[in-house]
């Protein structure tokens, strides 16, 4: 989403989010799809510090020093922004998960299980798509 845009992301329509995402994005983002399994870019991605943000409007997500390696095929931290994310039930596919999405512009970055490390035992595992870096 551009800098300039100063406009509420809740205000958008459907329409708007198709222009400003790629397919990919929007797929995942709006409507709450799934990458691939090991392709996203940020799966073997390890900075030291940064932070990762929404795709879609900016907002912080995640620190780098949260993210650790869980093997599970996607980007994995053990703690966010609490008051960046929303978490929901997910009954989608015959199964029951908790949905985490971003609590400014509601969109769909993955899901969070109880298997992960201390000192949460959280494993945010989130889509490389939903997120973008940046090391500032």
């Amino acid at each position: 989403m551009s800098e300039t845009d100063e406009r509420d992301p809740a205000e958008l329509t459907d329409e708007e989010w198709r222009e400003r995402l790629s397919d990919e994005e929007y797929r995942v983002l709006r409507e709450s799809g799934t990458e691939a399994k090991f392709s996203g870019e940020y799966v073997d991605h390890h900075p030291e510090d940064g932070k990762y943000e929404c795709r879609a409007c900016g907002t912080v997500l995640f620190e780098a020093e949260t993210k650790f390696e869980s093997g599970c095929g996607w980007p994995a931290f053990y703690a966010a922004e609490e008051e960046s994310v929303t978490t929901t039930v997910d009954t989608s596919h015959g199964m029951r998960r908790t949905e985490v999405r971003c609590a400014n512009c509601d969109s769909h970055l993955g899901h969070v299980f109880d298997d992960g490390p201390e000192p949460t035992g959280k494993r945010f595992c989130i889509n490389s798509v939903a997120m973008e870096y940046d090391d500032e």
